[in-house]
């Protein structure tokens, strides 16, 4: 009889509905909150993004404006003190020891200065220069206008006395940018930044020139000074910004000018200092915000331009601001600050308000779990039990609960399990008898369905066989007497043809000069050549038909179609003839050399046997040697298999007198332990669909174990080889009396 349940709408567990509604406000309310903190804090990420940008902008401008002004400051009293007179250059020629005065009044003002070089070049090719080539030590150089080796730097001590040569060089002024832009411009000028690598390190600066003038107005020549780029690397780090904030300096052309990063804003490349542009920097930072900037153009901005960028997943607010001066800088000022520098006091705000919205949460679960549970917890109890027994698990009881209606229906509940549990043993009892016997015979069907079919296969198998033996005894047959009726000829014809070759000759000896119609048919029918030919032609088809006959030979022994069912026969024979069928799959082919057979025959005796079924066992282990040999030679190149060459290897000797062993080895792929336990089982196969039935072992094994009374063994390692062992008494009579 079938029970229907009436429902009405979905049901929901008790706690549920005195759980969640109340967790559900708290939630939401928590949760409201959190997001309007978020958003405002996202709003306040913004604006102190922006006020550390300004700040950062005005602090980099003025300390460009200051530091940048210092060398053209300098510049212009050097210029107007050569000017009135006050300070002499050593043009024409001055004496050693005005130009030693010149050295130590530059070495002063290095002295004063936070600067890397100050110096002259003349017009005449002759200069003079004090230099902080390594940032540390002061140094002199002075130069002639005479090359090669024209400059001497000298070392000073603290006085700025020259005390030693540390190196001597080449320099000619009327090549370098320092000098020929500002003599060119005719006024003061930022020349082109300066690199060279020397013997102190790598230099790179930024040269602030201006042409210099006599009393009489006449150009004597230039002076600068210069200002090492890594100083401005060096001042920009000290802002410290944020961690992953960077703050740099470029040229219009993208070229890398100095940088808070710690890359320098150039590379050595074979011993030469080569400049350094923005996109190609290794920090991701510059290299992605240079590459932002180049696709709208380095020239073209000429106001501060703000943006917002994504690098390495996390979002940079940028701002760019073009920097002049009055003497031809045009530089680009990059501030980029990143947004979790102002998001971590946020992302805790927030971590702390989901903190406190789970501790609430679960406060309120709590408490509602401790209000609940001595209401549902007897509900519980009742509806585990009711669903255990629906299971089948008919031992169940019910513990009593306070409450006076909840404990009658334990009762109840209890007394009723009782009553069910002892009717399911009994009928447990008898459905477990029945499904016993209902095994044993499913057991004894299948047993006798798999032998069935195992029977078939083989029944199948060995009507095939038969069928293909009759039809190569039967082809063998007919191909055997034409076959013998041109080879008995052949020794006839090969004879005739000796005599009338002889014959010819012996007539072209007596008569050397035939006649014309003799001479033009000998020529037409190319005697000479025929001659010759015409006996290694009947050697040729001598050998052709000696192998055929023993293709025909093997055929007829390989079906034994001619021999009764049971004999003794020469297993030798038998291999032999089926290596013989098998010569087409072992010779060689294009894609890979000839497998190599190496016969190693003891002497055995004549072995009373199954010759066609022992025959078609010794075709199924070698044709699955040959699949596996092929099967790996894909694997490698001709050359590779010509180095290792495929081989099988077929043994026979005589075991205790009384066996008869016969072993066959392959160098093939091998097979794994897991398949060797299944070789010998019906319809077990490794090869593709189509290629194999599966039958071919079975069938072997079965004809060694159960038809001679012997032995067949699978001995493999996977990769290096497989070899399986037959082992059949020489008197199988005699074995089964035994």
């Amino acid at each position: 009889m079938k029970t229907h349940y009436l429902r009405k709408g979905k049901a929901f567990p008790l706690q549920i509905v005195l759980v969640v509604p109340f967790l559900i406000q708290i939630f939401g309310a928590v949760s409201l909150v959190g997001y309007l903190s978020f958003k405002n804090g996202q709003r306040a990420v913004n604006n102190l993004a922006e006020q550390l940008i300004d700040r950062t902008t005005e602090v980099v401008d003025e300390h460009l404006k200051s530091y940048l002004s210092i060398p053209q400051t300098l510049n212009q009293i050097n210029a107007d003190a050569i000017r009135r007179g006050l300070l002499d250059v050593g043009v024409g020629g001055a004496s050693r020891r005005h130009r030693q005065t010149l050295g130590k009044y530059f070495w002063d003002q290095m002295h004063t200065s936070d600067l890397t070089y100050i110096g002259i070049g003349l017009t005449t090719g002759e200069g003079l220069g004090a230099a902080r080539y390594d940032g540390k030590t002061i140094t002199i150089d002075d130069w002639t206008a005479k090359l090669p080796n024209n400059t001497v730097t000298y070392a000073t001590d603290n006085q700025g006395n020259r005390t030693q040569v540390n190196a001597r060089w080449d320099w000619n002024n009327f090549k370098e940018s320092w000098y020929t832009q500002p003599i060119a411009a005719g006024k003061p000028i930022w020349a082109k930044i300066v690199t060279g690598n020397y013997p102190t390190g790598p230099y790179i600066a930024a040269s602030a020139s201006r042409p210099i003038y006599d009393t009489q107005n006449r150009l004597l020549g230039m002076i600068a000074c210069d200002i090492h780029l890594l100083k401005l690397s060096d001042f920009l780090r000290s802002l410290n910004i944020s961690r992953s904030g960077r703050v740099f300096l470029l040229e219009r052309d993208g070229t890398l000018i100095a940088s808070s990063g710690t890359e320098k804003p150039f590379l050595l490349v074979n011993q030469e200092i080569r400049r350094l542009r923005a996109i190609d920097s290794s920090d991701p930072i510059i290299q992605n915000i240079a590459r932002n900037l180049q696709n709208s153009g380095f020239g073209s901005i000429n106001k501060d331009t703000d943006f917002q960028l994504q690098v390495q997943g996390k979002r940079y607010f940028v701002d760019v601001s073009p920097w002049r001066d009055k003497y031809g800088l045009n530089w680009l000022m990059v501030v980029s600050v990143p947004e979790n520098t102002f998001m971590g006091q946020i992302n805790a705000n927030t971590r702390t308000t989901i903190a406190l919205c789970l501790g609430a949460l679960g406060i309120a679960s709590i408490l509602d779990v401790f209000t609940s549970h001595w209401i549902v917890c007897p509900i519980l109890r009742l509806n585990r039990a009711s669903e255990a027994m629906a299971s089948g698990n008919l031992a169940q009881t019910v513990e009593t609960s306070s409450i006076q209606e909840l404990n009658t229906l334990s009762n109840s509940f209890n007394h009723m399990a009782g009553q069910l549990h002892e009717s399911f043993t009994a009928l447990e009892k008898s459905k477990e008898q029945l499904e016993d016997r209902v095994e044993e015979r499913t057991i004894e069907l299948k047993n006798a369905l798999g032998e069935l079919q195992r029977t078939q296969s083989q029944v199948i198998q060995s009507e095939k066989m038969s069928s293909l033996g009759q039809l190569v005894a039967g082809v063998a047959h007919e191909i055997n007497n034409p076959v013998n009726f041109i080879h008995g000829n052949l020794a006839h014809v090969q004879e005739y043809t000796q005599d009338l070759l002889a014959f010819v000759q012996l007539y072209q000896q007596y008569n050397p000069n035939p006649a014309a119609e003799i001479q033009t048919v000998a020529e037409d029918i190319d005697l000479e050549f025929l001659q010759e030919d015409l006996p290694k032609m009947l050697s040729s088809m001598k050998v052709g038909t000696d192998r055929i006959r023993q293709i025909v030979l093997s055929l007829r022994n390989f079906s034994r179609i001619d021999e009764a069912e049971f004999k003794s026969v020469d297993i030798h024979e038998g291999i032999d003839s089926t290596l013989m069928i098998l010569q087409h799959r072992l010779k060689a082919k294009p894609e890979q050399p000839e497998i190599e057979v190496i016969k190693d025959y003891g002497t055995v005796p004549l072995v009373e046997c199954y010759a066609g079924q022992l025959n078609q066992v010794f075709m199924n282990i070698l044709v699955n040697a040959i699949d596996a040999l092929e099967e790996n030679n894909t694997k490698y190149t001709y050359q590779e298999i010509n180095n290792n060459p495929s081989r099988i290897k077929i043994r026979t000797s005589v075991i205790n007198s009384t066996w008869v062993e016969i072993a066959i080895a392959d160098n093939g792929v091998g097979i794994s332990q897991e398949f060797q336990q299944r070789i010998f089982d019906p319809f077990f196969t490794t090869k593709p669909i189509g290629k194999g039935t599966g039958m071919g072992m079975s069938i072997s094994y079965q004809i060694i174990t159960e038809k001679h009374g012997g032995k067949l063994e699978c001995f493999s390692t996977a990769g290096k080889g497989t070899e399986f062992i037959i082992q059949i008494p020489l008197c199988l009579r005699v074995h089964q009396m035994v």
